[in-house]
């Protein structure tokens, strides 16, 4: 199965109103723009979709207001700590952007991840 690659649109969207904080570091994640914080993913696209990862309470208010769906990047295979950005969402910057410092404050919350070190190919 190929993948699509992200509208331009979207990929402008979620830089736009990431967090402009020093703390973020952008990375690529299965060949889209993904957001890190101590090694942590805190929300990233795929496909023509984009996903954050929540505290319980956020996620419950989410479901609460728009119905959360877990991310999913291949059938049967759920990141059920993520949860895809409604539509109702994405088309209003200012909840986007409030949506995705939540996500940052989440995963300031969670234990750095240490960096594994290369092995080295012989």
């Amino acid at each position: 199965m190929a993948w699509m690659k992200a509208p331009r649109g979207l990929v402008d969207l979620f830089d736009e109103c990431l967090p402009d904080d020093p703390r973020v570091e952008r990375r690529q994640m299965f060949a889209y723009p993904a957001a890190f914080v101590n090694g942590s993913l805190f929300a990233g696209l795929f496909q023509d979709r984009m996903f954050a990862r929540l505290s319980p309470s956020d996620r419950d208010a989410l479901d609460k207001a728009h119905g959360a769906v877990d991310f999913e990047p291949m059938p049967g295979r759920k990141m059920r700590a993520y949860t895809v950005v409604p539509d109702e969402i994405l088309i209003d910057e200012e909840i986007l952007a409030d949506l995705l410092m939540k996500a940052l404050a989440f995963a300031t919350t969670l234990p750095p991840k240490e960096k594994k070190a290369r092995s080295r190919k012989s």
